[in-house]
Formats: structure tokens, C-alpha cells, sequence
């Protein structure tokens, strides 16, 4: 028996050494979990770098730890599931053993390839199968077989093999005769050669997007742009496998493949799609805006006939009243108002029209903001009184009043805000607009208009479209829209033509704010006398902001100023300055203040004031309204809110000093009628020469027309010089229109034919039409239709 065991343990002994001398790993596992270790020969633990006691303290003989828990925190996950995987599709193959060639690290770090044969047998222990596994180092083999391939030119493209560091920098180690006719010989450089680098610097993102991948030693696809050393673009299509390691860093095998024409057909076609796309998108968005076009006509066409109805309805109903002189001037009073209306809805549309396709230009006039806000509030005033509205204008840190700028426009975007104010602001509210000066720049001001009302305010989907052409948004809390739904957007426009911006800001039941921010280039201002001697004045309005203001103003020009919110301070001020023996020199009333307004205040200081304080009005409203019972009650004078330092100047001097200011305006706004004037007027339109005639000559002047251009030059040549005091010039008319015939009037050999004024009198009624009656001689515009106030206005200024 001892012999045998003796016999055994040689034998033993000698397969153990016979092993060791071919490097063949010899171990036995048990087919649980872990492919747990049983015995293993010497070469096993020099194969892996450990040695038996080491291996079995640091990984207790469990397989599976020693590849996901490794001592140096390297986890070779996917190593172990190949061997696992192999294992389980052996025995579901029902087959007693497999071989397989894989990658193993070492303890040092480094992987070597093995080939493992393993043996399932009959034998259990503790119910696990056991298996024998012979493992041998093929790791020469391997790399052998790895740079043959890459001398392999009969492969698709070009190879190399390159070494991948942890900070993604690529060491090329290889490449066949092609990799090297395309990148150059200098390749072997790497990152010194200006090709290499440029082309890994180019395909930064595309490696970046690999980076995990790649030192993982995980295989990978993807396309690069690179150029060749002749510098021809070319798309590559890269595959790339590990093939092993060096010094820790993947090694990678990899194949270029040259796919750059059906890359550039890709490129083609994918332009192609968005090009197509993009037409498609252009075309549903010009099917919307023209879906959009025709929902607006469609709605609007209702808004057009109600005043075309109620001009033809008034009409008729005057015919059949021709008796009653009182019908008739109701029914062509309500004609009027509906012309109006009707005008405005046209020229909305038409601004729009100009506006869309590019056409709108600005005019460059001296604008006194004075007379534009003072022609703002006549405009609106009757809406306002009409729905008994209390509207009230205030200035903020104003030092300038002239500009250069486009005072039509500039109207137009308050009167658009203010209407919609007006009209959404239920009876007896209240409208504010502030105007203040922020600040100067370069000869600019920049100025910041805010209107605001205790109107019924806007829905956040209302305020989306508000400035949308063509999108008119119903609101359910009013019976009705009225208007073309373009006003906000022309306002917009004009605001951003202007180089300014426009901001809303509303709740419903509270009320909106509009803040219109503009730049307002700075025209020098004539300078006002503004001095004065030692006045002392009290300044009487509810609205707190506005008195502050009105008394910096008289601060600044030397007069001592205090001031009140109520009629009734105000009598007891005055009062107590008189006792005091420091009576005022003049008092500036509100007109409407709760309590005691203006006028019964006016009445009280009558009564109680010593001598004949002057008392002055001050309001937004329409002076004519109390003309007479202000008189009858004791008001010196009146003054046109909102209030700048030039209209409080010439308002002191006025009444308070008792000088004249009449020197101050042209001699022709005092005209009051044309009588014993000639105008030549040029009109082919039957029923709008009799129109001009009639209001022309209610007005007392003598006219002569002519039905196109070459008749009026004719009827001006015919006349004798200086016989015509103005031509009122229609532009569309037949034989001549009306610039060529300006023209031509201005080159005729006659000392008038340079200076008689010649209006354009045309609907064209734009910047650009303005602009051209100039360029054609003309020496101002005057757009149809016509009325009496505005025709009388604009030819007395070209009248001496």
C-alpha cells in the first residue's frame, strides 16, 4: 500500500514537472458561482503573477473576485462574462469541454492572451461539478498572427495599429503601404507632424464621443473627416478592435475605409431634405398669413359697411328732411363723424400695406413736441368728454422741445394707444399720460411715453396677438371690435422704424400701461426772455406730480412758487399771504379738481383776492367749453396742458406781465380768411374740384381751375405775374400729372414761376409721396379727403 502511495505521489510529481517545464497551467474548479479553485500547479499562480499563499489571502480561491475586485481597482467584467458564457453554452450544448482564446491580466496590470482547454467530469464536490482546465500563454502567438494582419494589402482600405492613452492620445505603432500613401511616411511622427495632429485635432468631438469606448478596449464605428498629405478631403469610415495592451493602454487594430463620395451624396440629400423642408415650412407659413389675410377682410368687411351705411343712410334721410334745417346739419354732422371713421380704417390697412413690403419712409421735420401733444389732446378730447374720462398729460425732467422728426408718425402712435385707452376704459375712468426725458446723448434724447388707464385691462392670450397684423383677438368682455385690428401693429412698426420699442403691461380688471421708449435727435430751440421780476405764484391741481413740476419749472426761471391739491387751500393760501402782506402775484388753477373746481374757486378768490390778481386755467381740456362762464367768473387766461417751460413763459408774460406774444407767431396764422386771393386749383375730378371750390370759397377767395396738368400751366402762363397767390396741384391726373406740370411751371421765363407756392393736393398721402411733391418743386402736401380747418391751416402758412 505504501508503495503504491509512493508510486502515485512519483507520478504526481512528475506530471506536476512535466507540466512547469511546458508552461502549461494545470487547475481544477468546481462549476459553481465563483469557478472556485481546488488546486492549481506552480506555473498556474507564475501565469497570473501571485504566489499560492498570496493568491488564496488576497482572493480565497473565488475566481470571479480575482477578476472583478482586483487589487489595483481594475474591474474585467467582460472578461469573466466570456468565460461564464462560454461555459454555459458547453453544457446546454450538452458537450463535456471547450477551448477559448482569451485575454487574462496579470497582477502587474498586464494582459496576456491564453488558450484555455477545459474538461468537465463525473466528479462532485459538495454537489458542484468539477471541471479541469489546462491554460497555456499564447500571448507571442497572438501578436504574431496581430502584425501579420496589418501587413495584409489585400484588405478593403488601409490599417494601423495605434496605442490609445488614458488622455485619448494616439501612438501609432503599425500600418500597411496604403495607410502610409495616404497620411505620409512623417505618420510614424505622430502629433509632431502637422497632418496628424490637424486631423486629430479636427476630429476632436467624434473621439471625445468615444472616449469611454475606447479605453475600455471596446470595439468601435464611427465616420471621420480628414485630409490626405496631397490635402484632398476625404470621409473614413473607422472600425476599430483591441488587439491587447501596452504598458496598461489599449492597443487597437484599425481599418480606414474610404466612403467619402457616398458621404457627399449623404450631404446631398440631407440638404436637399432641409432645403425641401424649409419650402415647406415657407409654404404652410404663407398659406397661414394668407389664411389669416382673408379671415381679416372677411371680419372687416362688417366694420367698412357700417359707416359706408351710415353715410348713404344720412344721406337719404337729409333728402327726405330738406325742409328741417336742424335734421339736416344732425344727419351731415353724423356723415362727417362716419367719413372719419371710415378714413381711418382705409388708412390703417394702407399703412400696413406700405409697411409689409418696405416702403414706409420717415419724414425728417423740426417736430415741437408742444404742438404734437397739444394736437393730440384737441384730437382726443372729444372722446374722452364724451365718456366723461378724466385725462390728464405730465411731464418728468423735460428740457427739450424741438426735434427732428416725423410728427405725422409720432401722433400716430399716441392716438392709436390713447383710442384703445379710450375705448376699454369704462365712463368716468381715467387715462395718464406721462412724458418724461431720461436722459441725452450725442445730440439725441431719449424720451419714455407711458399711457396708462383704470381700463378693463387684457387676457395674457389677448396680449400675445396685440401686436399681431392681420390677427384681430375678440375679447367676450365688450359687445363688440371695432377697427381694422392693425393699429397695434402699425404702432409697433412705426415705433421700431423710429428706433424705438413699444412694451405692454395689463391685468384683467386693472388696467394696461403702454411704455413707448423713443430717441428723439435734438433740434436747437429759439431762446425765450425769461425773465422775471420777483413774481411769486401758487400752483393749485389735485394731481401732486404735475404741481411738483410746474413749480421746479417756475423755480427755474426765478420766480418763488408754492403750490396746493384743492381749490379750497388755495383760497385759504391766498388769504393768508394777503394778511401776511406777501400777497401773490398770479395763481395757475386746474380746471377740474374734486370739490371745488377751478371755476368755483376762481368765483371764492374774486371775492376775498385784493386788486386783480391774475388768475390763470390750466387744463387738458377744450377751452371753448368755458370760455364764457371762466370770463364771467374771473379768469385772466388759459393754458394748454401739459405745461413746458415755453408755454409757461409766454403764458406769464402774457397775462401776468402784460406783453404781447403776438410778434412770436407768423404772420400767417392770423389770417382769418383768403378774401381777395387767387388760387389756381388743378383737379380732373369733377366732384373734388367742387369740393375744394366751395370750401375755398366760403373762405373769400377767387378761384380758377383746370382738369389736368398741361391745363394748368397753360392758365399759369396766361396770367399775369404775380396774378395767382397759390396752385393747389392734384398728382394723378390725365395728359399730365400733377409733378410734371410743377416742374415745368417752375422753368417758365417769368419772375413768379420760382416762388408762387405749389401745394400737392392727393390722396398719396405718405412719406415717400411728400418727398416726391418736393423733388418735383412743390412746396408743401395736402392729403385727401379734404377738410375746411385743415385746408385754411396749411395754405396760410405759405401766404404773406
Amino acid at each position: 500500500m505504501d508503495k503504491q502511495k509512493s508510486s502515485a505521489g512519483q507520478i504526481g510529481y512528475e506530471y506536476d514537472t512535466l507540466m512547469n517545464l511546458l508552461h502549461v497551467s494545470v487547475s481544477k474548479h468546481l462549476l459553481d458561482d465563483h469557478f472556485t479553485l481546488v488546486w492549481a500547479n506552480d506555473f498556474y499562480y507564475e501565469l497570473i503573477g501571485y504566489n499560492k499563499e498570496e493568491y488564496q489571502a488576497a482572493y480565497h480561491n473565488l475566481c470571479d473576485t480575482y477578476y472583478m475586485n482586483d487589487e489595483l481597482g481594475i474591474h474585467d467584467e467582460e472578461l469573466w462574462n466570456q468565460i461564464g458564457e462560454e461555459v454555459i453554452r458547453t453544457l446546454d450544448a450538452g458537450r463535456d469541454g471547450y477551448t477559448l482564446v482569451a485575454q487574462m491580466r496579470r497582477r502587474s496590470g498586464e494582459y496576456i492572451w491564453v488558450r484555455m482547454s477545459a474538461r468537465f467530469t463525473d466528479e462532485y464536490i459538495d454537489g458542484y461539478r468539477v471541471s479541469y482546465t489546462a491554460m497555456m500563454d499564447v500571448s507571442d502567438i497572438m501578436r504574431m498572427e496581430q502584425e501579420q494582419s496589418v501587413t495584409y494589402d489585400n484588405l478593403p482600405g488601409f490599417i494601423a495599429k495605434y496605442k490609445v492613452g488614458k488622455m485619448l492620445d494616439f501612438t501609432l505603432l503599425d500600418g500597411n503601404d496604403r495607410f502610409f500613401a495616404f497620411f505620409g511616411k512623417e505618420s510614424w511622427k505622430n502629433m509632431e507632424y502637422p497632418l496628424f495632429r490637424d486631423n486629430v485635432l479636427r476630429n476632436q468631438a467624434v473621439f471625445e464621443a468615444h472616449r469611454e469606448a475606447l479605453l475600455k478596449g471596446e470595439q468601435v464605428h464611427f465616420t471621420v473627416h480628414m485630409s490626405d498629405q496631397r490635402g484632398q478631403d476625404a470621409w473614413l469610415q473607422i472600425n476599430g478592435s483591441c488587439v491587447g495592451y501596452q504598458d496598461g493602454d489599449p492597443v487597437y487594430l484599425v481599418i480606414y475605409i474610404d466612403i467619402t463620395n457616398e458621404t457627399e451624396l449623404r450631404q446631398m440629400q440631407r440638404q436637399l431634405e432641409d432645403q425641401a423642408e424649409k419650402l415647406r415650412s415657407a409654404l404652410k407659413e404663407a398659406e397661414e398669413a394668407n389664411r389669416a389675410k382673408s379671415d381679416f377682410l372677411s371680419r372687416m368687411s362688417h366694420d367698412i359697411r357700417t359707416p359706408m351705411n351710415a353715410i348713404l343712410g344720412m344721406k337719404d334721410i337729409a333728402v327726405s328732411h330738406m325742409e328741417d334745417p336742424d335734421k339736416v346739419k344732425d344727419c351731415l354732422k353724423k356723415i362727417g363723424l362716419s367719413g372719419q371713421h371710415l378714413l381711418g380704417l382705409i388708412n390703417d390697412v394702407l399703412d400696413m400695406s406700405k409697411i409689409e413690403s418696405g416702403e414706409m419712409a420717415l419724414r425728417d421735420d423740426v417736430v415741437s413736441l408742444p404742438e404734437v401733444l397739444e394736437n393730440i389732446v384737441t384730437i382726443m378730447q372729444p372722446q374722452f368728454k364724451e365718456r366723461d374720462q378724466k385725462f390728464s398729460i405730465r411731464l418728468q425732467c423735460v428740457i427739450h422741445e424741438l426735434f427732428v422728426s416725423d410728427s405725422l408718425r409720432l401722433r400716430q402712435i399716441f392716438l392709436n394707444i390713447l383710442s384703445n385707452a379710450c375705448k376699454f376704459t369704462p365712463l368716468g375712468g381715467s387715462i395718464t399720460m406721462d412724458v418724461a426725458e431720461v436722459g441725452t446723448e450725442g445730440g439725441t434724447a431719449y424720451f419714455i411715453f407711458t399711457i396708462t388707464d383704470t381700463g378693463i385691462g387684457m387676457q395674457p392670450e389677448f396680449i400675445e396677438h396685440l401686436f399681431t397684423a392681420f390677427s384681430r383677438e375678440k375679447d367676450s368682455r365688450v359687445d363688440k371690435t371695432e377697427g381694422t385690428g392693425l393699429g397695434m401693429a402699425i404702432t409697433k412698426r412705426i415705433a421700431e422704424l423710429l428706433e424705438g420699442t413699444i412694451e405692454v403691461e395689463s391685468e384683467p380688471g386693472k388696467g394696461s400701461v403702454f411704455s413707448v421708449r423713443l430717441p428723439l435727435k435734438i433740434e436747437e430751440s429759439p431762446k425765450l426772455d425769461a425773465s422775471f421780476p420777483n413774481l411769486k405764484i401758487i400752483v393749485a391741481d389735485d394731481d401732486a406730480v404735475m404741481c411738483e413740476y410746474t413749480v421746479e419749472m417756475l423755480q427755474n426761471i426765478g420766480i418763488y412758487a408754492d403750490w396746493v391739491d384743492s381749490g379750497e387751500q388755495a383760497v385759504a393760501k391766498v388769504l393768508e399771504a394777503q394778511k401776511k402782506g406777501e400777497a401773490y402775484d398770479a395763481i395757475l388753477l386746474d380746471w377740474k379738481m374734486p370739490g371745488q373746481d377751478g371755476l368755483e374757486t376762481t368765483r371764492r378768490l374774486r371775492e376775498v383776492s385784493e386788486g386783480e390778481l391774475p388768475i390763470l386755467i390750466i387744463s387738458a381740456y377744450d377751452w371753448n367749453d368755458i370760455e364764457q362762464e371762466a370770463k364771467m367768473a374771473g379768469v385772466s387766461g388759459f393754458l394748454q396742458k401739459p405745461i413746458f417751460a415755453s408755454t409757461l413763459i409766454r403764458g406769464l408774460r402774457q397775462y401776468i406781465l402784460g406783453e404781447s406774444t403776438e410778434g412770436e407767431r407768423s404772420e400767417s396764422e392770423h389770417i382769418s380768411d383768403f378774401g381777395g386771393r387767387h388760387f389756381l386749383l388743378v383737379e380732373d375730378n369733377a366732384l373734388n374740384r367742387e369740393v375744394a371750390q366751395e370750401l375755398l370759397g366760403d373762405m373769400g377767395a377767387v378761384i380758377d381751375t383746370a382738369c389736368d396738368g398741361l391745363q394748368g400751366i397753360k392758365a399759369f402762363a396766361a396770367s399775369e405775374e404775380g396774378f395767382y397767390d397759390i396752385l393747389l396741384m392734384d398728382i394723378q391726373m390725365p395728359v399730365m400729372d400733377g409733378y410734371t406740370a410743377a416742374r415745368t411751371i417752375r422753368t417758365l421765363n417769368r419772375t413768379d414761376a420760382g416762388t408762387v407756392p405749389i401745394l400737392a393736393m392727393t390722396a398719396d398721402a405718405f412719406a415717400e409721396d411728400i418727398r416726391a411733391a418736393k423733388d418735383a418743386g412743390m412746396d408743401g402736401h395736402l392729403a385727401k379727403p379734404l377738410d375746411g380747418v385743415t385746408l385754411k391751416r396749411e395754405i396760410s402758412k405759405y401766404l404773406v
